[in-house]
Parts: structure tokens; sequence; C-alpha cells
């Protein structure tokens, strides 16, 4: 495998190839990160953005990561690398469309409740590399949000699916980039021009209620996280917003800035 790494995982035999990306797929939960990440992660990540492997085989390879996603979560690796690698997978049909509608809007709604459903905040660990649970899935959210043939119900979804994850109820504190990474299927809704400056705002005045008891405002650890991370999350967006001359991205100013006025 270090060899065909060095070669940049060229492999004529397309046969061949797909027998090897199917059996990637079982090191996703490998704790060496060498294995898992350094390899099964970009080997399958280098085809399919090569265009190595066709729809079948692409269709083979999704429903052996939704298996991988239902499964045990074992040392947390699986279930986030499985979310990472059908954002690639999104990406496929994004540049050149290939699945079905109701493929597609079953794959918006596994990326949904996955995002949701995390609860394994855990992101980089020095000896075992990345689990990221919560970032991989705002990077498939992200790739299915710049899908033109989504529409504007599948986009709902994801937004509130990221608005679930900014604020997380049980207090964890992002310190891997997290907002940054959920920012952006927001961002890409808005750039396809979806909703108006009214809605958003709408959408944005519902995130400081998740802070929680407003008895607790800076009295308690769990409080203070979920502000960090909103805060965080919104001043993303903000900057985002505010230095873009796209006026679908500034519709998000006054509601992200009326938020943010909010959690003073």
């Amino acid at each position: 495998m270090e060899t065909l790494k060095r070669e940049e995982f060229a492999l004529a035999d397309p046969v061949r190839l797909e027998a090897l990306a199917q059996g990637l797929v079982f090191c996703l939960g490998d704790p060496d990160p060498t294995l898992r990440d350094g390899i099964a992660y970009e080997a399958l990540s280098a085809w399919m953005r090569k265009g190595a492997l066709p729809a079948p085989a692409l269709r083979r390879l999704s429903d052996l990561l939704y298996f991988r996603l239902d499964g045990p979560e074992g040392e947390g690796y699986v279930h986030p690398f499985a979310a990472l690698l059908l954002a690639e997978v999104a990406r496929t049909d994004r540049v050149a469309a290939w699945m079905s509608a109701q493929e597609r809007a079953t794959m918006v709604a596994r990326a949904v409740r996955y995002e949701t459903s995390v609860r394994d905040y855990r992101g980089y660990d020095a000896r075992n590399g990345w689990r990221h649970g919560v970032a991989h899935g705002a990077d498939w959210l992200m790739q299915l949000s710049l899908n033109p043939a989504l529409d504007d119900a599948q986009l709902a979804a994801i937004v509130d699916a990221v608005a679930a994850q900014a604020v997380p109820e049980s207090g964890h504190a992002y310190v891997f980039g997290e907002p940054e990474r959920l920012a952006a299927p927001v961002l890409y809704a808005a750039r396809r021009g979806f909703r108006d400056e009214a809605q958003w705002t709408a959408w944005f005045a519902g995130l400081p209620a998740r802070l929680g008891d407003a008895k607790l405002a800076y009295r308690d650890p769990a409080w203070l996280a979920r502000r960090h991370d909103l805060l965080a999350f919104l001043q993303a967006i903000y900057v985002s917003a505010d230095v873009s001359d796209d006026a679908r991205l500034r519709v998000l100013l006054p509601g992200a800035t009326a938020a943010l006025k909010a959690m003073r």
C-alpha cells in the first residue's frame, strides 16, 4: 500500500481498483492514522476525485459506507471517516450527476441524521489522529448544499442540522475548527439564493435560545461552552458575509448581527 501511495494510487485495472476500494472501507476504524487516514481515506478520495469509480461502483461504495455508518462505533473512528468519504461520494454527484432523485434524497436524509446524532466530540489526538465527527458531517452537508439538484426543503434540513450542532446541548467547547466547518453549508446554501433576508434573520433568531437557561448565564461551564461555540459560529458567518461582494451572502448579515447582539 505504501508503494501505491507513492505512485499516487494509480491503478489501471478497474476490477482490482473497486475490490481494493471496498476492502479499504474496512480500514476506516483502524486506530493507526497512517492506515486509516493516510492510506484508506486518501486512496478512496483520490480515486473518486479522479473519476476512477463509475456510477455502479459508487453505488456499491455508498452502500458499504452506509453499512459502516450504521455499525458499531468501535473506538470512534469509523463513523467520522465513513461520513467524510460519503462527502466525497456526494461531491462526485455534484460534479457530474449520477444519482437518482431518490438516491440523492436518501443521502440528504442520512447526512442530516448523522450530523444531528453525533455525540462523540473528540477531535485530534496526537497519537491516534482525528475523529472529528461534527466537522466531517459538516463537510458532507457542505457538499450536498452545493448540489444544484437539491430543493429548498432539503437545504432547510441541512441548515437545521447545522444549527443542532452549532450549539451542542452537552456543553462541549469546540477547539478544532468545527464552527468554521459548520458555517460552510449555511454560506453555500445562502450563495444559491436560498431564503431571503427576513427568513435568514428568523433562523438566526432561534440560535441564542440554544444557550439554555438565562439564569445560568456566565455561571455554568456548560452554558459558557455553548456561548463560546455559538459566538465562533456566528463570527464565521458574519466575517464571510461581510467581506463578500455577493448580495446573496450579505443577506445573512442582519440576522447574524442581531444574534450576536442578543448574546451580550
